[in-house]
């Protein structure tokens, strides 16, 4: 049988990282972070990273491990987590995830790995260039003949994932699709048992999305993105193309206030924060808990619990 971990889920601001902790210090376990933007160090305010406090003495990993120099996949993250996620359980603790990155959140749970090739690549580097002499329109063409049904299934706009179905291809041998199919076959490599937040009232999502906000300005949120450039972060690495990061990065440029870059920070959070509930929502084995307007903590723990203990975990 597949090992048992949890996996606390939902939008960004509702409270996951708060829950991950009441749970892991009631099931002696240990955080797992599964989103894409804490992993980079020095970028805690505007990523939200936890800190020490809201930690609570519960070890936390995959957050400030990469530079922000680097661009990562789900295929390196789960490469990078899956051992942890083991070690964790090897030593008699339960794994908890927690993130809204639900492409990552899936990428650790199957644990199948992905397709060949990576960015940094020759085959990517060729096909990149061909792009930017060629357009879009020729590798399109390409893809119809050799994956017709990718092409058919990603929008012409799509750059990033026409290059990676192509290099999949001329890597491999092997469609993306005929690999995707195989791997959606095997059964999964954990046995998650998923926990999911969102507010019963999207008003009250939209609120405490403008507080953090605010909260992240007045913690230091365009010294933090000074402090990358003065490092040396290029400033068209993928880390400062977060939510909250590219806005104030304009202030510094001087091609918008202060104000205009907070008021577009909470439009883009609210966004994304839509984006993550559809794609959670695809996944069935999500049980909801529904904020009012005050978020009850404790309540959440004692259903949490209650449903975990009907999937099978037990107190360690």
């Amino acid at each position: 049988m597949a090992p048992k971990i949890v996996c606390v889920v939902g939008p960004t601001a509702c409270g996951k990282t708060k829950l991950g902790v009441l749970l892991a210090q009631k099931y002696n376990g240990e955080i797992v972070s599964a989103d894409s933007m804490q992993i980079y160090r020095g970028m805690v305010i505007g990523t939200a990273a936890p800190r020490p406090e809201e930690m609570d003495g519960i070890p936390h990993h995959m957050v400030g491990v990469a530079d922000p120099a680097e661009q990562w996949s789900a295929a390196r993250y789960a490469q990078a987590a899956i051992p942890i996620v083991d070690d964790i359980l090897a030593r008699g603790k339960l794994p908890i995830l927690v993130g809204g990155t639900g492409l990552w959140l899936d990428a650790v749970v199957r644990g199948h790995g992905f397709a060949a090739g990576h960015a940094g690549g020759a085959v990517r580097q060729e096909l990149q260039r061909r792009l930017e002499q060629e357009g879009m329109e020729p590798l399109l063409s390409e893809l119809r003949q050799v994956d017709p049904a990718a092409a058919a299934r990603l929008h012409p706009a799509d750059e990033k994932r026409i290059l990676r179905a192509l290099e999949v291809y001329r890597e491999t041998g092997k469609t993306i699709t005929e690999h995707n199919r195989e791997t959606r076959e095997l059964p999964p490599r954990y046995d998650a048992v998923w926990i999911g937040l969102q507010f019963a009232d999207r008003a009250d999502m939209k609120a405490l999305i403008d507080r953090r906000v605010d909260q992240m300005v007045g913690d230091g949120l365009l010294a933090e993105v000074r402090e990358l450039l003065q490092k040396g972060l290029p400033r068209n690495a993928t880390a400062l193309q977060a939510i909250g990061y590219k806005e104030f990065l304009s202030v510094l440029e001087g091609a918008s206030t202060e104000e205009e870059a907070i008021e577009e920070v909470k439009l883009r959070s609210r966004q994304y924060a839509k984006r993550q509930l559809t794609w959670l929502r695809r996944n069935p084995d999500v049980h909801w808990l529904w904020w009012e307007k005050d978020r009850n903590f404790a309540r959440a723990l004692q259903i949490s619990t209650e449903i975990l203990a009907n999937a099978g975990v037990s107190l360690r």
